[in-house]
């Protein structure tokens, strides 16, 4: 015997493919139209109260990461991964859903829009509700401010090095320059470059060169990592 839930659910399906539900909101910024959260909710209701069939949601997870926006504010951004129990009230009946939802504010309503998508993209797939042309996002768009480049551990242990045999060069100090380019850490950040950054071991080793012909003449020679 059929399930009743599916039978529930191809009602409503067979419901909204007569009107649909209709793109009456405008993204002021991008200027396509979209359906939004209330509009689905609206044209759901009734269809689901005549079938009989329950929507029930469950948030299986939620991750918030915070970003900054153009303008230097801060922004949300909100991933919920969601169940949703389509449910017969004929014979208890049920099929569950799993879907994503995702969404940014600058304030305490990124979860809430993020519940909202998840519901929304759940309901348009089981009732195969029309999407053609339709981003469906919501009505704001946020402008994320790149990241700043992740700092660059091979090149500041080579500028730490430089800087250190540039304070050579100016002290002029050969047992000091021995005891440095002679000492673990510097003979093993230096093995290190040559297998990982071979153009920056190359730099580091001219600069070798250069400080010791430097503390050998006594001449000050500026020297700097690229």
């Amino acid at each position: 015997m059929t399930k009743a839930v599916y039978k529930a659910i191809a009602t409503v399906t067979a419901a909204l493919s007569k009107d649909g539900i209709t793109k009456d909101r405008k993204n002021k910024h991008q200027g396509y139209s979209f359906r939004g959260i209330d509009e689905v909710y609206n044209a759901l209701s009734t269809k689901l109260s005549d079938a009989g069939l329950c929507i029930l949601p469950r948030i299986i997870s939620r991750d918030c990461v915070e970003r900054k926006s153009s303008n230097g504010g801060a922004l949300f951004y909100v991933t919920v991964e969601a169940e949703f129990d389509f449910v017969a009230a004929e014979d208890g009946s049920s099929h569950t859903i799993k879907t994503f939802g995702e969404a940014m504010d600058s304030s305490d309503k990124a979860t809430n829009k993020a519940m909202s998508a998840a519901y929304k993209y759940a309901c348009m797939q089981a009732f195969c509700i029309p999407t053609e042309g339709d981003n469906d996002a919501d009505s704001e768009n946020h402008t994320v401010k790149p990241e700043v480049n992740k700092a660059d551990p091979a090149k500041e242990r080579a500028q730490q090095m430089a800087n250190d045999l540039k304070a050579l060069s100016e002290q002029g100090d050969m047992q000091s320059y021995d005891g440095l380019t002679q000492s673990a850490d510097f003979t093993s950040s230096l093995a290190e470059l040559k297998q990982d950054r071979p153009k920056l071991a190359d730099r580091i080793l001219e600069l070798m060169t250069t400080t010791k012909e430097a503390i050998r003449s006594r001449d000050d020679c500026p020297i700097a990592a690229e």
